[in-house]
């Protein structure tokens, strides 16, 4: 059983005797080094660390214990957050663990069934709105303001401390820092959340060097790329069509300290990585998480030279989170084929199709 990330990092993260070691299992996820696509890109030293291994199939768990920890804590009567779906599903997740009534507001028609399915199967009060992700978050800050509950969303500083923890996973597991970490970033919790990290273990003297932090946007909801707030952000990547990022200043201070690039690839490009990651690699990753490894795969097509340098691909979220998408995209189709032992091998060895 995983000890889970308040007890691994404790002395780094702001805990007290008053707070709640609780755990679901969260962190300690998968660091894969690639099989296939490494030497098809120059870069013999390429990983992915895999966070859709996570307890909800998101790296949102990690910041969420740490913010339901500390609401606890508390006392808080209520969580209440706006999602794309993966907060959702992680908010509703511990809200049922610890026994808290959940709340989560979500823009009506722009949640993947899956994570829609798990903030409902862990009995979260989901409430639907006619707007997009920014305008729910907006809501969700003024009603907490007003009433007795906590905010879960990436806003709450708790958040953003167990996000930090995968920073501090990579390290350990690779012995320093990489040259360059490629992460999607939607509302860019997760951009600043990696850069904390890896300066906090710089400074503690357990790694020697930094990463250059490489964020990727979607094209259709690049506000941080473009430099300026996208109203109506569109992508196939439903997990970062956030138009307006809550913690946009943490994700160009991780850039600019970290001499890196926040930039955007088209839906094209994030679903060719989503096939290839599957189909190369055995990585089944939800599409947002596929923007990281298009960000890499464009770096390389601009003359980005890989062959020296230790680079990882954040995998934010399991496939599994949107099977629709997975089974219009395959680009494949289950055949039919009678039950018999002929009908098999003519469907597999090509025998009879002379």
């Amino acid at each position: 059983m995983g000890v889970g990330v308040l007890n691994t990092y404790r002395e780094l993260l702001p805990v007290n005797s008053a707070t709640p070691m609780i755990t679901m299992g969260e962190g300690d996820t998968p660091l894969v080094k690639s099989n296939r696509l490494g030497r098809e890109l120059g870069c013999p030293d390429l990983y992915f660390k895999l966070e859709g291994c996570n307890p909800t199939g998101s790296f949102k768990d990690r910041g969420m214990v740490v913010a339901i920890a500390k609401a606890l804590e508390e006392g808080t009567r209520a969580i209440m957050c706006a999602s794309t779906g993966n907060t959702s599903a992680s908010a509703a997740a511990f809200g049922a663990y610890c026994d808290i009534p959940t709340f989560v507001l979500i823009p009506k028609g722009e949640v993947a069934m899956g994570k829609l399915a798990q903030a409902m199967i862990y009995g979260a009060k989901v409430i639907m709105i006619n707007g997009n992700f920014d305008a729910a978050l907006g809501l969700v800050r003024k009603f907490t303001e007003h009433n007795d509950v906590t905010l879960v969303n990436s806003v709450n500083p708790h958040r953003i401390e167990g996000q930090k923890t995968a920073a501090f996973e990579l390290v350990d597991s690779l012995g320093d820092a990489p040259d360059l970490l490629f992460i999607p970033v939607g509302n860019a919790g997760n951009i600043t959340a990696y850069w904390k990290g890896f300066c906090e273990y710089q400074d503690l003297g357990r790694s020697q060097t930094l990463p250059r932090m490489m964020g990727f946007q979607a094209e259709g909801a690049a506000p941080i790329a473009r430099g300026e707030v996208v109203a109506k952000p569109q992508t196939i990547a439903s997990a970062i069509r956030i138009g307006n990022p809550a913690t946009w200043q943490g994700a160009i201070e991780a850039r600019d300290g970290s001499g890196g690039v926040i930039d955007a690839v088209s839906d094209d490009e994030i679903l060719d990585a989503y096939r290839a990651l599957a189909n190369k690699e055995g990585i089944f990753c939800e599409p947002a998480s596929a923007a990281a490894f298009a960000g890499l795969v464009k770096m390389h097509r601009q003359g980005l030279d890989l062959h020296d340098k230790r680079v990882v691909c954040i995998c934010t979220g399991n496939g599994l989170k949107d099977p629709d998408l997975a089974v219009s995209s395959a680009g494949v189709q289950a055949i039919e084929v009678p039950a018999t032992i002929e009908a098999i091998e003519a469907a597999t060895l090509g025998i009879g199709n002379r």
